[in-house]
């Protein structure tokens, strides 16, 4: 993970994951380098509509995504704007979630990474 940038993205309810990822109220925006934490902001979603956020998301850097679940659509979405997604995700506090994947221990569901 040499060198590696990484923004996360977290759907979160009350600051912790979001099990329904299109209804999250905010958005952790974790920022990593070198496998590291390096910063974190909250950013609120544009009203929701079916396809807008992986483009929103995609604008703001994001590189990966942590959710609870997702449609089949969604992560199709996510792919085409090259975001990762990990869905099945523990609900847990952003920043464990994102320590979480760093380290190789995010127990997701299901992860349809394609890079």
């Amino acid at each position: 993970m040499t060198g590696t940038k990484k923004r996360i993205a977290i759907p979160l309810e009350s600051g912790i994951l979001c099990t329904h990822f299109g209804h999250c109220q905010q958005f952790a925006i974790i920022e990593t380098e070198n496998g590291s934490i390096k910063g974190e902001s909250l950013v609120t979603p544009p009203p929701h509509e079916p396809g807008l956020l992986p483009a929103w998301l995609n604008e703001k850097g994001v590189t990966d995504v942590i959710a609870g679940g997702m449609g089949q659509r969604a992560i199709s979405l996510f792919k085409q704007n090259k975001i990762n997604v990990f869905v099945g995700a523990p609900i847990k506090e952003p920043k464990d979630l994102a320590a979480d994947l760093l380290n190789g221990t995010l127990a997701a569901g299901a992860n349809y990474c394609d890079h």
